[in-house]
């Protein structure tokens, strides 16, 4: 039984709730060569449940693959991916603080959905679960957008926000899991480490 996870993903906040509810884990970052952005390419008309699913099974193949690539010893592979999603419309990262803005723009005074997918590799075994949660931002005004986006905070997030960060002062209700919009959610996560063998 493994004592310890490969956790493939750059994201600090991933590594800060693994480390709240006392999971060891390694980094199994990518190789020079890997393209992640790829990875995150939406199909033509497909359902925000669809895509996360789908882009975290993506990561989670490539994970493995850099895993038997680099000889490392065998441990379960964790993967996550989270997306915004209002209606059918996918919210990514922004590429840009105009990008930023314009998401945040159709994101005030609405309620929208954060789904967050993980999927862990055990051996041949693989383990999927799908968290979907709801955040309701007050209305904002067009400086309240711009002096957030001025912050950076926006930058490399799903939908252009964090959760824990400096947009909290404009969310007036959370539905769901709070670390599954933080990028992780930890009920799910630690009912598929229980399955692949792992004590959490």
């Amino acid at each position: 039984m493994s004592q310890f996870i490969y956790l493939a993903s750059q994201s600090p906040r991933r590594r800060q709730l693994l480390e709240q509810v006392g999971v060891r884990y390694e980094l199994l970052l990518l190789d020079a060569d890997e393209d992640t952005e790829a990875l995150e390419v939406m199909l033509k008309n497909e359902a925000p449940s669809a895509y996360v699913r789908r882009v975290t099974g993506l990561k989670l193949d490539a994970a493995t693959a850099r895993l038997k690539r680099r000889n490392l010893p065998s441990a379960p592979v964790l993967c996550s991916d989270t997306t915004v999603a209002l209606g059918r419309t996918i919210y990514g990262k922004p590429d840009n603080a105009v990008g930023a803005a314009k998401m945040l723009h159709e994101l005030a005074g609405v309620t929208h959905r954060v789904l967050s997918a993980v999927a862990i590799q055990c051996g041949r075994r693989r383990f999927e679960a799908l968290s979907v949660s709801r955040v309701s931002f007050d209305a904002m005004t067009a400086a309240q957008i711009r002096d957030y986006v001025a912050t950076g905070e926006p930058m490399g997030k799903a939908g252009a926000y964090a959760v824990q960060g400096r947009v909290a002062v404009h969310i007036s209700r959370i539905s769901g899991s709070y670390s599954g919009i933080m990028g992780l959610p930890l009920r799910e996560t630690a009912l598929l480490l229980r399955a692949a063998g792992l004590k959490i």
